[in-house]
C-alpha cells in the first residue's frame, strides 16, 4: 500500500472516530503540498464540514490530532485555512530510500496483463521523413515505452503508404531522366535520392504546365471554364488538378503507370519494387540514428483492398446504406459527425474503407486490447469517424481505441535546408542538432581528454536528447517552435540540462568510491531540499501510470527536468562527500543513486541515453 491510500485509509478511520460518519476514499482530497508551506501531503478539510458541523480549520486539526497518533508514517502537522499540511517522518523517508537506490528499474510496473499496440511514422515511400515525422516518431516511440513500464504489453507498428500516384510520380521521374542511376552512383540516401525525382517530376509537370497555359487550347479552356471576372493567373492556380487528370502528358503517364501497377504488370511491379526498396534503406537509417524500431509494418500495397467484407457484412446489418449510384455511406449525424463515404459507387476504396480493414486485420493478428494512432491534428475528424464506425461494427477493440492527435512543428528562423522548398528533412535536422552539440561541447571543452570516438558518442547522445526532449515536452496537442540552438543549451529546460544532472551524480560517485552505505540509517533530520527531492522520487512511479493513461510523454519530460533543476540546487547548496557525518554523506550518496536511476530511468522511456561524461 502506497502512502497516498495509507493516509486516506487513516482520514477514512479518524471521521469516523471523531464524527461518528462513514466516507471513502473517493471523498478524500488530497494533494502534494505546496512548496511554499510545509508539509509532504495535505489533506482538503472543506468537504468534512457537513459531517462535522464544525468550521474546516477545526476539522483540520482534529483531524491532524488523531493521523499523528494513529498513523506511524505522519510525524507532524500544520493547519493553513481549511487544508491539513502532514509531514511524514524521517523514518519513512529513511526506509523509502533504501528501498530504492539500487533499484535500476524503480517505477516499473508488473504486467498487467493487457496488451496495446501503437501506430506511429507511417511515411510515403516517395520522399525522405521529415520534421512532422520526427515529432510523430519521438511520440509513438515515448508512449510505446511508458506503456510497457506501466506493465502493458506493447506492439510497435507502423503503416507504409507504398502506393498510390504520388510514388509513381517519382517512379516516372526516374524511368524519364534517370539514365539507370542508383542511390550508391549518387553516393545519396535511397530515400533522399528518390525523394530527388519527386521533386524533379514536379519541376517538370510545372514546366509543361506553364508552357499549356500559353497554348490555343489552355485560353480556350479559360473562355469556357472561368467565373466572370476572374484573373487567367486565379484561375490556372485552381485549374492545376484538373489540367493534371484530363490535359497533362505527363499526368496521363503516371495514371497509366499506375493502373498497370495495380494490374500486376511485370516491369512497373519490378520498377515500384526497386525504388521502394532503396526507400525502406534510407527510412531504416534515419530509424536506427533515432534508436527506433518496429514490431511489425504493415503496407498499404497489401491493405488497401481491406475492409471491403467488413463493409458488405455492415451494409447487411444495416450499419450502412447504399445510395442510387451503388456507392456505400453510414449516418453518423446523430453523433455530429455527418454523412460519411466508405466505398465508391464502382466498388474501390477509400481511405477510411482501408482503415476499417487494416485494424481488423491487426486485430486479428496481435488480439490487442487497445490501438493507439499517432497521427498528427489535421486527420482529427477521420479518427473521430473510423472509431465510431469500428464501434458501430461492433469489433471487440473499439473501446481501446485512441487518436493520439499532435500539433504542427515550426522552425524559428525558416527552413534550416528543404528539399522540396516545403518541408525541412530530418536527417538535416538531426545533422544541424549534432553541428550545435558539437560546437557547443567544444566551447565548454569538458571532454578533450577522451578519444574521438568517444568524444563523437558524447556528442551523438547530448544532440539527439536535445532534440527528443524539446520536442517531447510540448504536451502533444500543442503546436511548437523547434529551436536547435535553444534545445542544446545546458542552462534551459533541455535534455543536455537533464544529462548534466545524471553526469554530476556519476562524478561525486566515482570520487565515492565503492564504500558500504549503511549509515545512511543513522541520519536524522532531513534537509527539507533532501525531502523535496524525495518527494518527487516518490511521485514516479504514479506520474509513469498519469502518463500512460493518458498517452502523454510530455509529463515524464517535464518531471525530468524539475528533479534535475532540484538536484542541482541541492548539489549546490549541500556538501555530498564532505557531509558533516558519515550518516549525512551515506544518505546524501543514497538519495544522489537514487536520483540517477530515476533520471535515467525517466529519460529511457523518451528514448534519451545517458552519458557517463559530457
Amino acid at each position: 500500500m502506497n502512502i497516498v491510500d495509507v493516509i486516506q485509509e487513516g482520514v477514512i478511520k479518524g471521521i469516523k472516530a471523531l464524527y461518528g460518519a462513514d466516507i471513502t476514499a473517493e471523498q478524500v482530497t488530497m494533494n502534494s503540498t505546496r512548496k511554499e508551506f510545509e508539509g509532504d501531503y495535505t489533506v482538503v478539510a472543506f468537504p468534512f464540514a457537513r459531517i462535522a458541523r464544525k468550521k474546516p480549520d477545526q476539522i483540520a486539526e482534529e483531524l491532524g490530532g488523531f493521523l499523528v497518533e494513529e498513523v506511524e508514517e505522519v510525524e507532524k502537522y500544520n493547519v493553513i485555512n481549511g487544508f491539513l499540511n502532514l509531514s511524514l517522518s524521517n523514518g519513512f523517508w529513511r526506509e523509502f530510500l533504501a528501498g530504492i537506490c539500487e533499484d535500476e528499474a524503480y517505477g516499473q510496473q508488473p504486467a498487467n496483463g493487457k496488451k496495446v499496440m501503437v501506430e506511429f511514422s507511417s511515411p510515403n515511400t516517395n520522399k525522405p521523413l521529415h520534421l512532422g515525422h520526427i515529432r510523430n516518431i519521438l511520440l509513438g516511440w515515448s508512449t510505446s515505452q511508458i506503456l510497457k513500464t506501466a506493465g502493458y504489453e506493447v506492439v510497435k507498428v507502423q503503416i507504409v503508404n507504398d502506393r498510390g500516384i504520388a510514388i509513381c510520380k517519382s517512379m516516372l521521374a526516374w524511368r524519364k531522366y534517370g539514365e539507370g542511376a542508383s542511390p550508391e552512383s549518387a553516393g545519396e540516401k535511397g530515400d533522399h535520392f528518390v525523394g530527388d525525382y519527386y521533386v524533379l517530376f514536379e519541376k517538370k509537370f510545372r514546366e509543361e504546365y506553364n508552357d499549356w497555359q500559353q497554348s490555343e487550347e489552355a485560353r480556350k479552356v479559360f473562355g469556357q471554364q472561368s467565373e466572370n471576372g476572374q484573373s487567367e493567373e486565379a484561375f490556372f492556380k485552381a485549374f492545376k488538378n484538373t489540367y493534371f487528370n484530363e490535359y497533362s502528358l505527363l499526368g496521363a503517364e503516371a495514371k497509366d503507370m499506375l493502373l498497370k501497377w495495380e494490374a500486376g504488370d511485370k516491369a512497373t511491379a519490378s520498377l515500384w519494387k526497386q525504388m521502394n526498396d532503396w526507400v525502406y534503406q534510407g527510412f531504416d537509417e534515419t530509424y536506427r540514428s533515432l534508436g527506433v524500431e518496429f514490431d511489425k509494418l504493415y503496407f498499404e500495397s497489401d491493405t488497401y483492398l481491406l475492409g471491403k467484407d467488413a463493409i458488405r457484412k455492415g451494409l447487411e446489418k444495416g450499419v450502412f446504406y447504399q445510395k442510387d449510384d451503388g456507392s456505400v455511406w453510414i449516418d453518423l449525424s446523430d453523433v455530429n459527425l455527418d454523412h460519411k463515404l466508405v466505398l465508391r459507387s464502382d466498388g474501390t476504396s477509400v481511405y477510411m474503407t482501408q482503415d476499417i480493414g487494416t485494424a481488423q486485420k491487426r486485430f486479428q493478428d496481435f488480439g490487442v486490447d487497445k490501438m493507439v494512432y499517432v497521427v498528427a491534428d489535421e486527420q482529427n475528424y477521420h479518427f473521430q469517424v473510423l472509431f465510431e464506425i469500428l464501434k458501430r461494427l461492433g469489433e471487440p477493440y473499439a473501446e481501446g481505441l485512441y487518436h493520439l492527435s499532435y500539433g504542427m512543428v515550426d522552425l524559428p528562423t525558416g527552413k534550416m535546408k528543404s528539399r522540396e522548398g516545403t518541408v525541412v528533412d530530418a536527417d538535416d535536422l538531426i545533422a544541424e542538432v549534432v553541428e550545435e552539440a558539437r560546437k557547443n561541447t567544444a566551447e565548454r571543452d569538458t571532454i578533450s581528454g577522451l578519444s574521438q570516438e568517444e568524444q563523437e558518442e558524447v556528442i551523438r547522445k547530448i544532440a539527439l536528447a536535445a532534440l527528443k526532449f524539446f520536442i517531447i515536452k510540448v504536451q502533444p496537442r500543442k503546436r511548437m517552435v523547434f529551436d536547435p540552438k535553444e534545445s542544446v543549451d545546458l542552462q534551459g529546460q533541455t535534455g543536455p540540462y537533464v544529462q548534466n544532472a545524471y553526469v554530476r551524480v556519476q562524478s561525486v560517485l566515482r570520487k565515492a568510491g565503492d564504500q558500504p552505505l549503511s549509515a545512511a540509517s543513522a541520519y536524522q533530520q532531513l534537509e527539507p531540499q533532501e525531502k523535496e527531492i524525495l518527494n518527487m522520487l516518490y511521485s514516479f512511479p504514479g506520474l509513469v501510470q498519469l502518463a500512460a493513461e493518458e498517452y502523454d510523454p510530455s509529463g515524464i519530460a517535464n518531471f525530468c527536468y524539475d528533479l534535475a533543476k532540484a538536484y542541482h540546487r541541492f548539489y549546490h547548496d549541500h556538501s555530498i562527500l564532505n557531509a558533516g557525518t558519515e550518516a549525512a554523506k551515506a544518505f546524501r550518496l543514497q538519495l544522489s543513486r537514487a536520483v540517477a536511476h530515476v533520471l535515467k530511468q525517466g529519460m529511457n522511456l523518451l528514448g534519451i541515453e545517458m552519458p557517463d561524461r559530457m
